[in-house]
């Protein structure tokens, strides 16, 4: 009798779903009382990523006398990681969404430690190479990780404000710490540290994400990996990139820059119409074909063509022109990284939820703009202090408030399978834009050079003095005209916000997106408290 009461019991409706919504209900509360502890871990994994992409920078001569490599295939320690890096990111997006957030989190961070471990072990530029491309697949894995644990942890319009504006500033700063770092270690260790000075972070962030980070239950997507779109878009990508990096070293008249560039658009043409007809695609067109979401890529990717183009100029100049040490210059930079915070952390946090996100990054891009114009007046004996110190602080303010609203834009309302490819697109249009600016204004700046010092050289005579100061006036002349360029550049970013990204303050009624596919594309997702 016992037992058929037992059974009925089991049998009745209900009887079990109370006790696995009971338990899911707690798994998803412990979730989200954890979830400050877990940003600090998902934080220091952002930057240590961004960190990496500028601090090998300031130790590579050093690297390359040690090492023997030759001045030709030096760019390789930063290319190597560039192609894997932005050539990975939507496969590692999808990733995430399949093995989960936390698990592909954990495992970049492993995978990205043992990589600089071998950097920091190695013995030939071969060894340097493969350690750098290891680096660069493992941190496509860990970025969208990162920002999509964020996206489906953080649901709640004011935290989630916070949240975005402390990765943001970490995002768009951490660029510039790394110069500061490198130098450091550069000078007073050996460049071998700024590989090894990954690990302490990926160990802490690894066990930290472990231990703390339970993430939101039901957000995976099961589909079956899309074979031919990781491929096309691995491909497409990497030609794009390498185009761009063969465009900075050999002309963008080379027949193999040419060739490249040519691949890259049959390869993403390819992709985009693979993607409109699998039923499983690696990457769905609704993520992007939304006008928001799409508005915010597109921006990103050329504000970041300016950011880099500048990272690159300031450093020559100060360096170069100005004599400043590595030190010296990583140090150079801390008005932008303070610019970053406060645009971030205060302006951005603070007012995301009163406005919405276009009042925020057109204006934030637009002073941006005001800090490069500022820039364009840079002259051989120019003040530190009345041109790059303001100018530095307006970048960094305007960049600042413009990336937090648009990192947390770009995965709201996304629906969870799609958040990790959705944060992936966000890694790959800065990564693109990266190195489509660090090419196309290098070119720019070098042209502008040559025809500087073509048409006053002859006024310098014989004297070396005077021909020396000919060819420091000349890279001047070409740093302010590609400047130029990049205000143009942030000027085109403020337009396309203006014009395509039309959704609501972020907390308010939703933007429900067209299309049969998407419902309620940014209605905030609700987690059981």
């Amino acid at each position: 009798m016992g037992t058929t009461m037992s059974e009925s019991a089991r049998s009745a409706p209900g009887a079990l779903d109370k006790g696995d919504k009971a338990t899911q209900a707690a798994a998803e509360h412990e979730a989200h009382s954890n979830r400050w502890k877990a940003l600090a871990f998902i934080a220091l994994a952002q930057l240590m990523v961004v960190l990496d992409a500028t601090i090998v920078n300031i130790a590579l001569p050093s690297a390359q006398t040690d090492l023997g490599i030759s001045d030709g295939n030096r760019q390789w320690v930063v290319t190597a990681y560039a192609l894997a890096f932005g050539g990975l990111l939507l496969f590692g997006g999808r990733i995430a969404d399949l093995w989960g957030r936390k698990r592909a989190f954990v495992v970049g961070l492993t995978g990205f430690a043992a990589a600089s471990a071998l950097g920091g072990l190695a013995t030939s530029g071969a060894m340097m190479f493969g350690a750098r491309a290891l680096q660069g697949a493992f941190g496509a894995l860990l970025a969208p990780a990162a920002l999509s644990l964020l996206a489906v942890m953080f649901t709640d319009a004011k935290e989630r404000a916070k949240a975005f504006g402390i990765y943001g500033a970490i995002a768009g700063g951490g660029g510039a710490v790394g110069f500061i770092l490198g130098g450091v270690l550069t000078e007073y260790l050996d460049w071998r540290w700024t590989f090894f000075v990954n690990i302490p972070f990926a160990i802490i962030a690894a066990l930290g994400a472990y231990f703390v980070i339970r993430e939101p239950a039901g957000g995976r997507n099961r589909n079956p990996l899309d074979i031919p779109g990781v491929l096309l878009s691995t491909l497409g990508l990497v030609s794009l990139v390498y185009g761009f990096t063969r465009a900075e070293s050999n002309g963008w008249g080379d027949s193999s820059t040419i060739a490249l560039f040519i691949a890259s658009a049959v390869l993403l043409v390819s992709f985009v119409i693979v993607e409109a007809k699998v039923k499983a695609p690696l990457l769905p067109l609704r993520v992007i074909t939304d006008r928001n979401r799409g508005g915010i890529y597109l921006s990103l990717g050329i504000a970041i063509i300016a950011m880099f183009g500048t990272f690159l100029f300031l450093t020559y100049y100060l360096q170069v022109v100005k004599g400043f040490s590595p030190i010296k210059t990583g140090f150079a930079f801390m008005p932008m990284i303070v610019g970053m915070m406060v645009g971030s952390t205060q302006i951005g946090t603070r007012l995301m939820t009163r406005l919405p996100a276009r009042l925020l990054m057109g204006p934030g891009f637009l002073v941006a703009a005001v800090g490069m114009l500022l820039m364009t007046q840079l002259e051989i004996g120019s003040s530190y202090a009345s041109i790059i110190l303001p100018a530095m602080l307006l970048l960094g303010l305007g960049m600042g408030t413009a990336f937090m609203p648009a990192m947390s834009l770009a995965t709201l309302g996304v629906e969870p399978r799609d958040a990790g490819v959705a944060s992936a697109m966000v890694n790959t249009s800065q990564q693109v834009g990266g190195a489509i600016g660090t090419a196309l204004l290098n070119t720019i700046a070098a042209s502008a050079t040559t025809a500087y010092i073509k048409d006053h050289i002859a006024g310098a005579g014989t004297s070396k003095t005077q021909q020396q100061l000919v060819a420091l006036q000349g890279q001047v002349h070409g740093y302010t005209n590609a400047i130029w360029f990049a205000v143009g550049m942030l000027v085109a970013a403020s337009v396309i916000v203006g014009v395509l990204v039309n959704a609501g303050k972020q907390g308010s009624d939703p933007v429900t997106a067209s299309g049969d596919d998407v419902e309620d594309e940014f209605k905030i997702p609700v987690v059981a408290h």
